[in-house]
């Protein structure tokens, strides 16, 4: 029973080693743009934000917006209010006199998809070529839109995979999902790198209008509340493979907040989880299993280990290369968000890891969760 506990505790981290080495291989293939032009942009750029409840912070991303040095007259904003009940909304609209417009949702009947309703309605309006996705709560530089369009129009992406990290942290606790975020923007852009699309984030994201059309927009995914970013770009990857972008550039990196505590990030996470099963590409499910798997090796080794010690000894054979793989995966990356010396806390990162993803994936079947105030099934 042991030996063969073993040996399959030793195939699944082999596996698990395979897939880094893959991801650092597709975070290096990605090759960095140009640098910026603005004298010869001539693509009309649509900001979409789906807004609820920020009232607090809502100005700040605004001001970042107003503040971007890509053309005016080829720049248009919408905001939409999804059913605040602060001040979002006349936040939003103090600011119509300086092109910023606002569009309030109406429904009456309850969606599981207010955010994906909210994207659809944006674009719809829209006159834009190339909508950009960001949240109401994210901090930007002011060649963030510049940055985007001349690697749009430089190398012809039909979508666009941007960075997102943390900042601002005031605990350990965030500090460790800051360098968790960090694993997991590299995983979407290390995929694309590697020729393929898998995951991507909704606070950084662009597409072309016409191909949001030609996909059927959120069509077939638009009863989860999740999915407006990744199941998006694994439907344009369908239909456009290779044809998907990375931007490694630091103008292009889009600024957000960790969750200031244990609830409201179990939260998060439950939504993240709630679209992994739909993926059209099952490799990738099969991945994410194994993946997990590995994960509940890791803790049941430590476990027996405690009554066996050759156990225990394999056990910290998985613990150290997990830490030394992970850790050379993740060097560059923080490194690129200038925050390399995150990865020392790989140290207590990846107990707390190996324990919440093990228990995320026991109750993957349950898919409510809280978000933006309204319960989401």
């Amino acid at each position: 029973m042991i030996a063969t506990l073993s040996i399959i505790s030793l195939l699944f981290t082999a596996f698990y080693l395979l897939f880094v080495v893959y991801l650092i291989n597709g975070w290096f293939n990605i090759k960095t743009t140009s640098g910026v032009n603005k004298s010869s942009f001539n693509t009309r750029v649509t900001i979409l934000i789906a807004a609820r409840n920020e009232a607090e912070s809502i100005h700040l991303t605004i001001g970042d917006i107003l503040a971007q040095d890509y053309p005016k007259h080829l720049l248009e904003v919408i905001i939409v209010d999804d059913h605040s009940t602060d001040d979002t909304a006349a936040i939003i609209a103090g600011f119509a006199d300086q092109g910023i417009t606002l569009l309030k949702l109406n429904e009456k009947q309850s969606l599981n998809s207010y955010k994906k309703k909210a994207i659809t309605e944006a674009i719809q309006l829209s006159t834009g070529e190339l909508m950009v996705a960001t949240d109401a709560d994210c901090r930007m530089n002011t060649k963030w839109i510049s940055t985007i369009v001349t690697y749009y129009e430089t190398e012809n992406p039909v979508l666009i995979s941007s960075p997102v990290t943390f900042f601002q942290e005031k605990s350990t606790f965030e500090l460790m999902q800051t360098l968790e975020f960090s694993f997991l923007i590299g995983i979407g852009a290390s995929f694309i790198g590697n020729g393929r699309a898998s995951t991507c984030n909704g606070a950084n994201m662009a597409y072309r209008k016409d191909v949001f059309n030609e996909v059927g927009g959120f069509k077939g995914i638009d009863e989860l509340a999740s999915g407006d970013d990744e199941l998006l770009l694994q439907k344009v990857a369908v239909r456009y493979p290779g044809r998907i972008g990375f931007i490694k550039k630091t103008d292009a990196v889009v600024y957000t907040h960790a969750k200031p505590n244990l609830k409201e990030f179990m939260q998060q996470r439950k939504r993240w989880a709630s679209k992994f099963t739909v993926y059209k590409d099952k490799k990738i499910v099969v991945i994410g299993l194994i993946f997990w798997l590995f994960n509940i090796s890791i803790l049941l080794n430590f476990f027996l280990g405690l009554f066996f010690p050759d156990i225990f000894k394999l056990f910290a054979v998985q613990f150290l290369l997990k830490f030394l793989f992970e850790a050379i995966y993740l060097i560059p990356i923080t490194s690129f968000f200038k925050r390399g010396y995150l990865v020392a806390l790989l140290v207590i990162t990846i107990p707390a890891h190996v324990v919440y993803l093990t228990y995320m994936g026991l109750i993957g079947s349950n898919k409510k969760y809280q978000w933006k105030g309204r319960e989401v099934t």
